[in-house]
């Protein structure tokens, strides 16, 4: 059975009002099926709640998947979230190298919070060589 674009986008919003209203056992039955097609916004959302156990039992490893579904297919706030995660070693083996490199790919599609994160990590060599010149450029892109 197919989908118009139509009626993806209208489950989409729908799905997306049902996760900000924090009904989530709605959104998980409005946003899964659309994640599965691989509608990367679905997929942050899936993420989130199977990271946290929001309308799912908490599951880790399936956060992991939907989150790197996401960022995979350039949703900045899904690579920052996957950077997030492998800078904390939650669900995935901690790794500041990966940290960095999905921090960047956000970072430079313009977010705030991965270009302050950048500049944090330069400035304390947090999974990379310490380097006070490249957390000032960092800062300086995230408006500090």
């Amino acid at each position: 059975m197919s989908h118009t674009e139509e009626d993806v986008q209208m489950s989409l919003e729908s799905g997306i009002a049902a996760f900000e209203a924090k009904h989530f056992s709605t959104a998980m039955q409005l946003l899964s099926p659309l994640a599965e097609e691989g509608n990367a916004e679905a997929q942050y959302r899936l993420a989130i709640m199977c990271q946290n156990g929001l309308g799912v039992a908490r599951n880790q490893q399936l956060g992991v998947k939907w989150m790197r579904a996401a960022a995979e297919q350039g949703l900045a706030i899904a690579q920052h979230g996957l950077g997030f995660m492998y800078l904390e070693g939650e669900g995935v083996e901690k790794s500041g190298e990966q940290a960095v490199a999905w921090f960047q790919k956000a970072a430079e599609q313009g977010l705030v919070g991965s270009q302050a994160t950048l500049g944090r990590m330069y400035e304390e060599g947090l999974g990379v060589k310490q380097d006070a010149e490249e957390a000032r450029k960092w800062y300086k892109k995230a408006g500090f």
